[in-house]
């Protein structure tokens, strides 16, 4: 706790709302809708058709380039092929899938009986072949991932922070299941060729802090972090942990280092050692308008409706209904949505929790700029995205926010700062797309 990141904030946790909750299996749902965008890269092109049987566990999506595949969560019938809406707030390809109750497991599902005999790019295939994305959230082909730190890479860390309030998805899941997440940590080890990792959590998470060091190997050290938010955030974790600073603009192989989310270790396991893809993940459904704030382990594409009921449904109309934490989720219009892979939870708040304004104005007080753990001028931000000044955007380095929230949650006018810096990184984009033909348009194509 010698190392500290720049900025953060200190929002109410919520947590003890859930975190009392054992982990409870969600039964599967008449039907599951599977998007075929559940990562960040190229979306899944569909391998079956409507009236098609699948199996549990079944491959029914995949592609070229960044992308990974998608497998059915349960056995039964394909009833439609088409576009759907997801939680993203967009129409996405879906393979909408009719539950026959019989979880009959697919021929392709198989454990390893010599992981021994397994070198780097035999994991790394498995690993791909399992459907695995960054479950903190982010949802990036873990394959890719691990593939473009080799060589690089000389520290492991994985990140168990779960710093977003309210959810408490890796907090129970590190405690029932601390050893899955630690042969998942070992196998990334052996692909990486390292002899030592190490886990980053929070010092609110007491329980499972202990039962990571119970189970934690040779090598793997558990490091208590500081309690703020972000913690979790991939440059902050790295900073807290080893005091690398990774480079504006970079990613953290510049400063030697691969990080990987608790849950998504856990799922490695999963894939290396049994031979199950990526069709399930614990999800926390919480807030103060859910009746029993719970934490399910949950099929992948489960409409979000039938989480909330499970979790006994709203206790009062909710005021707002977000997918993800408060911090850093997107709010929801239509609980059908199904949940993806990168889903760690559904929040549901109260209208005693509305913190909007009529009229959010600045006042100057420069607070976004003190907490923000990147060290850029929101306010500044907010202004050229208004003034559609894409030049000073990029000048001040709207690329590289992270879209944490501290700025918005901290100021005193309520400004809609996420949603400007989200608009403003769209528009210095554009412009740069624009200049880069322009230059190719002047120079004929030459360099």
């Amino acid at each position: 706790m010698t190392r500290f990141f720049f900025g953060g904030i200190h929002p109410d946790e919520g947590k003890e709302l859930s975190s009392h909750r054992a982990i409870e299996s969600l039964p599967a749902p008449t039907q599951v809708i599977l998007s075929m965008s559940q990562n960040i890269g190229a979306p899944c092109q569909p391998l079956v058709k409507k009236g098609d049987h699948v199996n549990l566990g079944q491959k029914i999506g995949d592609g070229p380039g960044l992308c990974v595949p998608v497998h059915a969560s349960v056995s039964g019938t394909v009833v439609s092929v088409g576009p759907h809406m997801t939680s993203g707030g967009a129409m996405a390809q879906c393979v909408t899938i009719d539950n026959d109750g019989l979880d009959t497991p697919d021929p392709s599902i198989c454990p390893v009986e010599d992981i021994a005999a397994l070198d780097s790019a035999a994991l790394i295939d498995r690993i791909r072949e399992a459907g695995i994305v960054g479950m903190g959230g982010a949802a990036f082909p873990t394959s890719a991932k691990i593939s473009s730190a080799l060589g690089k890479c000389d520290t492991l860390l994985v990140n168990a922070a779960e710093c977003e309030p309210y959810i408490t998805a890796d907090d129970r899941l590190m405690r029932e299941a601390p050893g899955r997440v630690m042969d998942g940590v070992g196998v990334l080890m052996r692909i990486f060729g390292l002899r030592e990792a190490h886990i980053g959590i929070e010092a609110n998470k007491k329980e499972a802090i202990e039962a990571l060091r119970r189970a934690a190997p040779e090598g793997v050290q558990v490091h208590i972090l500081r309690t703020r938010y972000p913690q979790g955030a991939e440059k902050q974790l790295i900073q807290a942990i080893t005091g690398r600073q990774v480079p504006p603009g970079g990613l953290p192989a510049a400063v030697g280092c691969a990080v990987f989310n608790a849950a998504t270790c856990a799922a490695i396991a999963e894939a290396v050692y049994q031979g199950l893809p990526l069709i399930r993940r614990v999800v926390t459904v919480s807030g103060l308008a859910v009746s029993r704030p719970s934490n399910f382990l949950t099929p992948v594409g489960t409409p979000y409706q039938a989480l909330i009921d499970a979790a006994g449904g709203f206790c009062t109309v909710p005021y707002k209904i977000v997918s993800g934490g408060p911090m850093m989720g997107l709010a929801q219009f239509d609980l059908s949505v199904p949940t993806v892979k990168g889903c760690n939870a559904v929040t549901c708040f109260t209208d005693a929790e509305r913190s909007e304004t009529a009229h959010p104005h600045c006042i100057r007080c420069g607070r976004c700029a003190e907490v923000c753990p990147m060290r850029l001028l929101p306010l500044y931000l907010y202004q050229y995205e208004r003034k559609d000044d894409a030049d000073q955007l990029a000048r001040l380095h709207v690329s590289d926010c992270i879209e944490c929230g501290c700025c918005a949650y901290i100021c005193p006018g309520r400004l809609p700062l996420v949603q400007s810096i989200k608009s403003g990184k769209t528009k210095a984009q554009q412009a740069a797309a624009a200049q880069k033909v322009a230059e190719v348009a002047r120079t004929g194509g030459k360099a």
